[in-house]
């Protein structure tokens, strides 16, 4: 659902801006929303783990989630910083 909707920089799968000009902190928050809303919900699952008993089962679910989240946004991050010659996904 978030590739659906968000966009990220760099990202074939994104839709393309359309539209007039807009301020430059608008359009740092859309070209790179992907990974702003995988922050704001990894902090909002990491504050969650923070406040329950690991050794519970829950708070094992809610460590995974945690783990999953983290490298997700890893691999958003990466994808977008690293190049591979010769790929058509590359950005040179």
């Amino acid at each position: 659902m978030g590739t659906k909707f968000l966009y990220e920089i760099g990202s074939v799968e994104s839709r393309p801006v359309k539209g007039k000009q807009r301020f430059a902190w608008l359009d740092f928050l859309h070209r790179h929303s992907l990974l702003i809303f995988i922050v704001i919900t990894g902090i909002g699952w990491a504050l969650l783990f923070a406040r329950m008993n690991a050794d519970s089962k829950w708070g094992q679910v809610v460590g995974n989630i945690v783990s999953e989240w983290v490298q997700m946004a890893g691999l958003v991050f990466l994808a977008k910083r690293l190049i591979e010659i010769g790929s058509k996904e590359s950005r040179r």
